[in-house]
């Protein structure tokens, strides 16, 4: 009896350590995104396009009723760039800074990135909860059609559909989140009682695998910052008001103030 005891206790601390390195290695390849060329870490622009001619240093940029034509220089002959949204963005780079177009409901602008920006040398590194597995919550999975109203902080409202909502127990109390379909994913974009202390004021991200059956898999010890914690050129999504958790998730990335 006490030799299957001892190996069953052997059993759960293996696959305890596999679970954390697991994390762990999720959490390396999540820093390395945000350090990739394209990753959050390079933007150093957010210009916003007037309707007509917008003339910059990266060239000339003419907007007229949601299309977006662009010059190198005056006289060069126009070439239009499709914005992120619907996608893909057509990319173009002068010199070390890469540009596109993106649409922000019925605003334009340009998202410039430069690939040598001192941010990208100067950056200290994520910081992170240590690993629990008691943040890794088995949720009940309540299918509903419907949608969500998700603000951004530009002040915009966009309404998206979701397909249901999540539901479970943190520290005793019962809490309940709801997302919106991201590709192959849920994204569930959540606020709780470290947000402002020692998480990112705004909220936090939180994608998922797709729920199989009535249960989803939240693995709070994945949870992240959203962009806007890293650069002011992010257009980023809060935490719609259902979404706001009246506990402390103490798992997943922190914020260094």
């Amino acid at each position: 009896m006490k030799v299957g005891v001892g190996w069953l206790a052997a059993w759960v601390l293996a696959a305890q350590a596999t679970y954390i390195a697991t994390v762990e290695r999720w959490r390396q390849e999540h820093e390395a995104e945000l350090r990739a060329a394209d990753g959050w870490l390079t933007l150093t622009g957010l210009i916003w396009l007037k309707e007509g001619l917008n003339e910059l240093d990266l060239g000339v940029f003419e907007l007229r009723q949601g299309k977006v034509t662009y010059r190198r220089a005056p006289g060069s002959p126009p070439v239009e760039m499709q914005p992120d949204v619907p996608g893909p963005a057509d990319i173009r780079a002068v010199g070390d800074r890469q540009f596109h177009v993106l649409r922000r409901g019925p605003r334009y602008g340009l998202r410039v990135r430069d690939v040598n920006h001192p941010r990208l040398r100067e950056f200290p590194g994520l910081q992170w909860f240590p690993v629990r597995e008691s943040f890794r919550v088995r949720a009940k999975w309540v299918a509903a059609s419907g949608t969500i109203r998700i603000p951004n902080v530009l002040g915009d409202i966009e309404e998206r559909p979701s397909p249901g909502h999540a539901v479970f127990k943190l520290h005793g109390r019962e809490c309940r989140l709801s997302p919106v379909v991201d590709g192959s994913e849920l994204f569930f974009i959540f606020k709780d009682l470290t947000s402002g202390k020692e998480t990112y004021p705004a909220g936090r991200f939180l994608y998922t695998q797709m729920p199989r059956g009535d249960v989803v898999e939240l693995d709070f010890n994945k949870g992240e910052n959203p962009p806007c914690a890293f650069t002011p050129y992010a257009t980023c999504p809060l935490p719609p008001p259902e979404n706001r958790l009246a506990v402390r998730v103490e798992a997943g990335e922190q914020y260094r103030h």
